[in-house]
């Protein structure tokens, strides 16, 4: 079989350009939330945190469904973007984006609040106790001592989002040149019989996601 390299990279490209906007994106949601549910007491803070998680545990189509009423034409998202933009934001790669931040959110939230949870109370207490406001607290104890937990939620969030199948062909459906990306090509192209073109493109997220893994784990010892 031929490989048309055009229509191997595309998919790939796509892949990487929906991991690098949502990791940015997951990892600043995440951190924030993180450090917010470490500081912060209040009624219902279990249930927040429970529906923080709930995408992790969830099915990705039902994931994926909720969004699509959200996002779709006729949601509060969606009509909004629509306005703004005069264009739709499902079947965009914008969609896609969209789906990869919500799934791989829990991951790099519970990531992140661990190495914050890690670091020696008393520390912290003591640059409260000279002056430094929560935020100073956050810049210049908090995040320099999860150094380490803070690379680990990126790349993790990077590689979820990477691999993501169920929520994007929901919202972002499998357009070549749009919005396909290496999962949904892999699916199409073994329905389609052409084995050794997913694997092409099974070899290639395999050795992403593994350098992505190896880099956290290194990162970590």
């Amino acid at each position: 079989m031929t490989i048309n390299w055009h229509d191997f990279i595309s998919p790939v490209l796509l892949s990487l350009k929906i991991g690098f906007v949502s990791s940015i994106a997951v990892f600043l949601l995440g951190t924030a939330a993180a450090w917010l549910m470490t500081i912060k007491r209040f009624y219902g803070k279990t249930l927040v945190e429970t529906a923080f998680l709930l995408p992790l545990v969830l099915p990705p189509t039902v994931v994926g469904f909720v969004l699509l009423i959200v996002i779709g034409r006729r949601g509060w998202v969606g009509e909004l973007f629509e306005r703004l933009f005069d264009n739709t934001l499902v079947f965009t790669w914008w969609a896609g984006v969209l789906a990869s931040i919500v799934i791989s959110f829990p991951l790099v939230y519970m990531t992140i609040k661990t190495g914050f949870l890690s670091i020696d109370k008393d520390l912290q207490d003591a640059s409260r106790s000279i002056g430094a406001g929560e935020w100073q607290v956050l810049l210049w104890v908090t995040l320099p001592l999860s150094a380490r937990a803070l690379v680990s939620g990126y790349i993790l969030g990077f590689a979820r989002g990477l691999g993501e199948f169920g929520a994007t062909i929901m919202v972002a459906g499998n357009i070549p040149g749009k919005t396909q990306t290496v999962p949904t090509a892999i699916y199409v192209a073994v329905d389609n019989g052409k084995t050794m073109l997913a694997w092409y493109w099974v070899i290639s997220i395999v050795i992403t996601s593994f350098f992505m893994l190896l880099i956290a784990n290194l990162k970590r010892n």
